[in-house]
């Protein structure tokens, strides 16, 4: 973990710092600032430092999670993103489990009933959820349920906690935008990982022993099947938390995927590199996981 999350902070600190554009000229926009004025700030924030420099300073602080203050607010970068924290993890939470909760059953549906009506059923709700890039269905959801049905707000009661019956409400349909494609292809892996287990020879001497089919499929045949979805399962979260700054975008939802693309815009180096990589680390990290249950999963592994 330890040299992908060095690479990850290095290749995140060299492609912000390559964004076109000053940091200090937005942020003073079009007043009539001194040249002097100007430098001493870019000294303030060792933008005057070459590149090198940077990361190296960036990186020590960056390791006593002191990721310094934003370029335009001025305020802590870690209190900006510890407040809009909560509800990007509510958001991605909840698409991971609306992703799993309809995908391994349907998938295991699909497959004890293959290419029977369930199973074509699957097929096309699967293709589809791939095929529909996830801001299109965000706003198709939004103009059914919320502008022409009324049952959402089009925006988010953010007068209200995260933890309200109102947010917990709003939160289903960019979860379902969100959770819509991780589900098509987790669907389609369980139903193919089912398939082969249950074609197996060990499967076959089960029921000649007259075993339960119920006990076949779910204890023997799905803990062999999910060997294999689970590391995607967990590379899911990477896209769940990729298509987070897409979704809280189209749903004004308040996380870090908004506050993510108003820094790019705003050139707020400091808030960009600070969300990159607390996404990098996220990836690994579940990643890491994927690992320890893949080997809890199929004891025969050994690391």
């Amino acid at each position: 973990m330890i040299p992908v999350l060095f690479g990850v902070t290095l290749i995140t600190f060299s492609l912000v710092h390559l964004l076109p554009g000053d940091p200090i000229t937005f942020m003073l926009g079009e007043a009539a600032v001194g040249e002097e004025v100007r430098e001493e700030m870019r000294r303030e924030y060792n933008l005057h430092l070459p590149m090198w420099e940077q990361y190296i300073l960036w990186l020590q602080d960056a390791m006593f999670l002191n990721f310094g203050e934003s370029i335009v607010t001025g305020r802590d970068v870690g209190e900006q993103v510890s407040t809009r924290l909560p509800a990007t993890i509510l958001l991605g939470l909840a698409a991971w489990l609306i992703t799993m909760v309809i995908a391994i059953p349907t998938g295991i549906i699909a497959a004890v009933r293959k290419d029977e009506a369930a199973d074509e059923a699957s097929r096309f709700v699967a293709l589809a959820g791939v095929a529909m890039p996830n801001f299109w269905l965000g706003l198709i959801l939004m103009l059914i349920f919320a502008v022409n049905l009324g049952w959402f707000t089009v925006l988010p009661p953010t007068d209200q906690g995260l933890l309200t019956p109102e947010m917990l409400w709003f939160l289903i349909l960019p979860a379902i935008a969100l959770g819509t494609a991780s589900t098509a292809i987790l669907m389609r892996l369980m139903r193919s990982s089912m398939i082969e287990e249950l074609n197996k020879d060990y499967i076959m001497f089960a029921r000649a022993k007259g075993l339960p089919e119920r006990k076949i499929i779910l204890k023997h045949a799905l803990r062999n099947s999910l060997i294999s979805v689970v590391t995607i399962a967990a590379l899911q979260i990477a896209f769940i938390v990729d298509g987070a700054v897409v979704i809280e975008e189209v749903f004004a939802w308040p996380g870090l995927g908004r506050l993510l693309v108003d820094s790019i815009t705003r050139r707020d180096f400091p808030i960009i590199q600070a969300l990159v990589l607390l996404i990098g680390v996220t990836i690994v990290l579940a990643n890491l996981v994927a690992d320890i249950v893949y080997a809890w999963l199929d004891p025969r592994i050994r690391y």
